[in-house]
């Protein structure tokens, strides 16, 4: 018979309640989930709109907001209903906005990105305008949404004839991206273009154009993942093809870490992963190798599945919304880029 069958015979008991043979532990973890009090005194994990950062899009030409239609609840503003997002967040205390641009018009060298009348600049600007300081302004700082091509860099031909993006052709787009969106008042640009070398020439053109305190969201580790497709209408991308030349190999780990150490050597500020929930080891194992804060990207994917089998009524939306977060942040991530932003802000209360 084994010791635990023994320790089970020996013990009593009483009124129907097992009790421990003495000189047992006694320890009861469930006594700690016993009510809803005790469950808010001994969380190791606490989500806070203050950790959340809601991505939004900016349509030019828009006279009000577009809906996105594999994203239920999402849309492209126009910079009116923008504004009044941004003001909605920055009154639920939420982190900041990440703000994306949807130009009408797309060339090669994405132009529209480093034209400070262009529609993300002009937007970084109205938004500064209408909070200030009130709310963290975020801006993507990548050439796809610009680009009539869909990359997120410069094109070239390589010796073999073979149509590449051009990684250093790209990094003197992303300088002058990056000083375009400080002029226009970002208080945070955030590179996910997944260029070698891209975080320490932003970094060099904003410390040289006076921009200092402008502070660097890398998109270190960005994995060329299948969780992007509604992304890619919301931004009205047209990409064909893939980025797997430049994004992360989703069967790789080790890279994530490699491409994360680089960016803090290089001068990022703060380090992501994206996309987030197929990647929470990943998220961890950055979260244990930097001393810098670590964020994660709850992307449109991840978005789209929980709002289709909510509307289903196969899960219980607010209860997956805020499951979901809070799994992100005891990964790891200090910060989440989340649709749900202002509606788990709401459910936190």
């Amino acid at each position: 018979m084994s010791q635990v069958q023994i320790s089970v015979n020996q013990a009593e008991h009483v009124t129907g309640r097992f009790r421990p043979a003495r000189g047992e532990l006694r320890r009861r973890p469930r006594r700690l989930r016993s009510s809803a009090a005790m469950r808010r005194l001994v969380a190791q994990t606490r989500l806070d709109p203050g950790r959340l950062i809601l991505p939004v899009f900016v349509r030019e030409g828009a006279t009000g907001p577009v809906p996105v239609g594999s994203m239920p609840g999402v849309v492209q503003h126009s910079m009116e209903s923008l504004v009044r997002e941004a003001r909605l967040a920055a009154g639920l205390g939420l982190g900041g906005v990440m703000i994306f641009g949807v130009p009408a018009v797309k060339d090669a060298a994405g132009s529209g990105a480093t034209d400070p009348g262009g529609v993300l600049n002009e937007a970084i600007a109205r938004v500064r305008d209408a909070v200030g300081d009130d709310v963290l302004i975020m801006s993507d700082l990548c050439l796809d949404e610009f680009t009539d091509h869909g990359h997120c860099g410069v094109l070239s031909i390589d010796r073999w004839g073979r149509t590449v993006v051009d990684n250093d052709a790209t990094l003197e787009r992303y300088a002058a991206m990056a000083v375009a969106q400080a002029r226009a008042g970002a208080h945070v640009v955030g590179p996910s273009g997944m260029m070698d070398g891209q975080i320490g020439v932003i970094r060099d053109a904003l410390d040289a154009d006076g921009h200092a305190d402008v502070v660097i969201l890398a998109y270190s580790a960005k994995y060329a993942s299948a969780y992007y497709g509604p992304f890619r209408e919301a931004v009205a991308s047209t990409l064909t093809g893939d980025r797997k030349t430049y994004q992360q190999d989703p069967a790789n780990l080790d890279e994530a870490l490699v491409e994360v150490e680089l960016d803090v050597a290089e001068g990022a500020d703060i380090v992501m992963v994206k996309p987030a929930g197929a990647y929470l080891d990943v998220v961890a194992r950055v979260a244990a190798a930097v001393n810098v804060p670590v964020a994660a990207y709850q992307v449109s994917g991840e978005y789209a599945m929980i709002e289709a089998a909510a509307e289903r009524g196969w899960v219980d939306r607010d209860r997956l919304v805020l499951e979901s977060l809070t799994g992100i942040h005891r990964a790891g991530a200090g910060s989440i880029l989340t649709y749900y932003a202002a509606h788990a802000a709401r459910l936190l209360g």
